[in-house]
């Protein structure tokens, strides 16, 4: 069993190419070293969007616990130290797979 998160972001006006290069740079090392699967990721880049799904092994609960660890890693703070927020909202939801 597993549990998918679908994570969409509106980017900041101006800061597409920057999230991308930054997102592709960091997410594809950390989110896996962690304990997650990066199931896709994608960019919408007429509407400013960024789209993405990362998984991890157990029930919701399991997740929870594994993104909580990870929210506060070392690891997790340095990939974000001295990055300007990019995002201007996030929509996190967990789905079902079918």
């Amino acid at each position: 069993m597993k549990t998918i998160q679908l994570r969409r972001y509106t980017l900041v006006d101006g800061e597409y190419d920057a999230f991308i290069a930054w997102y592709e740079s960091t997410m594809p090392a950390i989110r896996p070293a962690a304990g997650f699967t990066i199931e896709f990721a994608c960019g919408i880049r007429e509407t400013n969007e960024f789209v993405w799904a990362v998984s991890a092994e157990g029930d919701r609960d399991a997740f929870l616990a594994l993104e909580e660890t990870y929210l506060a890693s070392d690891a997790r703070a340095a990939a974000f130290d001295g990055v300007p927020q990019r995002v201007a909202e996030y929509n996190v939801r967990f789905v079902d797979a079918f």
